[in-house]
């Protein structure tokens, strides 16, 4: 699909702009609260079995393209892997239409849970950061809670998705190459790692904000049973019995630091402690804030040796104060922007 295929496929709608408003629930409060109840665990670098995403051609296509302004377009993607469609914005640099024989890096950014493709600009000025910009930035869907990852039942097939098919996809239609970067924050941070260490170099960067490592941990494994339970989603589903089936380290970034080699990682989280950019936030939204932050920086920084043991570039940024939430991973992006777009280009 060239650009005039794109722009026949535009469809009217009106311009949004973003809101800037945090949601949190309660529900997510309580969550929270149970993973408070333990320690922070030790980060461990076992070895684990690796599993490749399981083989779907690229069997992926734009059905629909909605433009929300003159570089930003929200792609409807029907998907073999997935057995439907996938919604996918596109932010275009501002190049991408004059230079139709250029091909262009490619920046990943990947939503949390509870979330969607909508977030990185509803609650982030990722717009304006890429304005002079020679990057196409891709911002998938990735479920409520597809943990980025094959599930092991079967369906669906998210890292399929992302990493074979949309990669292709990108290719062939709005000529990205293979510089890539991808960037995450909370489930989409483990996303980031996850597929950075699953198929080592395909990503020169990798960034994963205020996310779990080790799933190893019992916090980490508790948070996430229990919150894909009041979801009614099986965490077996994802990745098998943990005591019994080696998926689970085939998708633990922390069991895999000698996958990052070739990557460039940046690991960040704040301490738990609210700040003055928690100032406009809800009692709820900060407390839910603070207990999902507290447990991250010992875990983090263990993975970060662990890397530079086994030769990986990394970089680490371990603020205090900060919660988990939007305002400070805004500020990230904007730390490590300069850094990604001179590692792509």
């Amino acid at each position: 699909m060239n650009a005039d295929r794109v722009q026949m496929l535009r469809r009217n709608a009106p311009r949004t702009g973003r809101a800037r408003l945090t949601r949190r629930s309660l529900l997510a409060c309580l969550l929270l609260l149970a993973s408070s109840l333990y320690g922070t665990a030790t980060a461990a670098a076992i070895e684990g079995a690796d599993r490749a995403p399981r083989p779907a051609g690229t069997g992926a296509r734009i059905t629909a393209v909605r433009e929300l302004d003159a570089r930003t377009l929200d792609l409807t993607v029907q998907s073999r892997a997935m057995e439907g469609s996938v919604p996918v914005r596109v932010i275009l640099p501002k190049s991408w239409t004059s230079e139709g024989r250029r091909t262009y890096p490619a920046l990943y950014m990947l939503h949390g849970g509870d979330d969607d493709y909508t977030s990185w600009t509803r609650e982030t000025d990722v717009e304006e950061l890429a304005e002079d910009s020679d990057v196409v930035i891709v911002m998938p869907d990735g479920g409520k809670h597809g943990y980025y990852s094959d599930w092991y039942v079967g369906t669906p097939l998210w890292e399929t998705f992302h990493t074979v098919e949309l990669v292709r996809l990108m290719e062939r239609t709005f000529r990205t190459n293979s510089s890539r970067a991808v960037v995450g924050l909370s489930m989409g941070g483990f996303g980031a790692l996850n597929y950075a260490s699953r198929h080592p170099r395909m990503f020169r960067y990798a960034a994963s904000m205020s996310s779990y490592v080790d799933l190893d941990e019992p916090e980490v494994r508790d948070f996430i049973r229990l919150g894909s339970t009041v979801d009614g989603i099986d965490i077996n589903d994802v990745w098998g019995d943990p005591e019994q089936d080696d998926n689970w380290q085939a998708h633990n970034p922390a069991a895999r630091p000698q996958a990052f080699r070739g990557t460039r990682v940046h690991l960040s989280s704040g301490n738990g402690t609210p700040g003055p950019l928690d100032a406009a936030h809800e009692t709820h939204v900060i407390v839910a804030g603070m207990l999902a932050e507290r447990m991250l920086p010992a875990s983090l920084q263990n993975f970060a040796e662990s890397l530079r043991e086994a030769g990986v570039a990394v970089t680490t940024d371990f603020y205090k104060p900060g919660t988990h939430s939007w305002p400070y991973w805004e500020r990230e992006l904007h730390r490590i922007w300069p850094t990604v777009m001179k590692v792509l280009t």
